[in-house]
């Protein structure tokens, strides 16, 4: 899975080039502050498995107002430091690589 290029941002963890993307528009899961926001990192040079982090935040436009911390370029580098020791490999193709950050998310009810 390829990230869209527009919206995307560039990030150097330890030397190495990564693109990372927060969706604009949540899910409708999202929305309601049902499911934490995601996103999406890969290898800026030679993309491959595509990192997809949990984080344990609601989206930040979601629809109910739930108060959310931005997502921010060192929290990124942390998650891709951790699925690069959880066994996360960038350059090779193959299924979405998931990182579940989202154990304090609590669900709107």
């Amino acid at each position: 899975m390829a990230l869209v290029r527009k919206g995307s941002r560039q990030i150097d963890v330890d030397g190495t080039p990564y693109r990372w993307r927060l969706r604009g528009r949540p899910t409708y899961s999202q929305g309601l502050a049902w499911s934490p926001c995601t996103l999406a990192v890969e290898h800026a040079d030679t993309p491959g498995a595509t990192l997809v982090v949990s984080t344990d935040q609601p989206h930040p436009s979601n629809w109910i107002g739930r108060e959310a911390e931005p997502v921010l370029p060192s929290g990124v580098a942390a998650a891709v430091r951790l699925a690069l020791r959880e066994g996360w490999t960038p350059t090779v193709p193959g299924s979405a690589f998931h990182l579940d950050q989202s154990a304090d998310f609590a669900p709107s009810h």
